[in-house]
């Protein structure tokens, strides 16, 4: 009887050695297995924020560009697809790379906050080399010669050809852009539009005696087709167009090495040949 009893009670603590065994080993694992991964999540979070931005746009494979529409530099053709100097320009880029290309039409006053929210990876559509583009991106050398030049009448091209015989007369100007600053720095009475095109249509349409556009844009247009009848007056300022990246990027220096390819190739030469357009190295 007392063996069997001695056998019962070495069975019972033999259960209860077990089960304490059992919980210390599940505690174990489980602690082990959250250092694990929390280790996993920090080493992600480094190598992300050691990521340079090309490293990033190569890894998610598409450059975002940002844009409007802007004829010649960027605007949608007959069978609804973008086209233009920046569009075939920026696609080159893209190739080379070995990544997709994506356009998104922004907000033009928003796209210094665009791009540094990433919800863009570059600015590329006639954006003018200013003080104002040099402070808030890294901009690549330029590549395009323009001008803000007065578009008119035909008949009025004489009447209105300085900023002296413009006087305070209304002109249509696209807000927050180098043609505004230019009509602001000649005291020019301006009409505020969201675009340039809607500049032009907004003065075509009697909204102004005049409006301003880039020279670039001017030559796609005034002569032609329903502008045939449009002049340009003068130029109110020269200047040149650059590609905006974030700060710290380079994306700006690749650009700028592509670049220099695509010319000494002659392929950028015959794109601005095609859109009318003067590059800055042929100057």
């Amino acid at each position: 009887m007392k063996i069997i009893k001695l056998i019962a009670i070495v069975l019972c603590l033999s259960m209860v050695l077990c089960s304490f065994s059992a919980c210390l080993g599940g505690g174990d694992t489980s602690e082990s297995g959250d250092k694990k991964d929390t280790s996993k999540a920090e080493v992600k979070e480094t190598d992300k924020a050691e990521q340079t931005d090309l490293e990033y746009i190569l890894e998610k494979g598409t450059l975002v560009v940002g844009v409007t529409r802007y004829k010649p530099m960027s605007y949608i053709d007959e069978s609804g697809e973008w086209t233009g100097f920046d569009t075939e320009f920026a696609r080159l880029v893209a190739d080379t790379l070995g990544v997709e290309v994506e356009f998104v039409e922004i907000d033009w006053d928003a796209k210094w906050d665009l791009l540094e929210k990433k919800q863009i990876d570059c600015v590329w559509n006639g954006l003018t080399l200013s003080t104002e583009a040099e402070d808030k991106a890294l901009c690549t050398k330029p590549y395009v010669k323009n001008a803000q030049v007065v578009v008119t009448w035909k008949e009025r091209t004489v009447e209105l050809s300085s900023v002296e015989r413009l006087g305070r007369l209304p002109v249509a100007v696209e807000q927050m852009s180098a043609g505004l600053s230019a009509a602001r720095s000649a005291g020019l009475n301006v009409i505020h539009y969201p675009y340039q095109e809607d500049a032009l249509t907004g003065f075509f349409n009697g909204g102004a005696d005049a409006c301003i556009i880039d020279l670039t844009m001017a030559r796609a247009v005034v002569g032609r087709g329903e502008y045939e009848d449009l002049g340009i007056a003068f130029s109110l300022t020269s200047e040149e167009y650059t590609i905006a990246c974030r700060k710290g990027s380079d994306l700006c220096a690749r650009i700028n090495g592509i670049m220099d390819g695509l010319i000494a190739d002659g392929t950028l030469p015959r794109l601005a040949q095609k859109y009318e357009l003067t590059l800055t190295s042929e100057l």
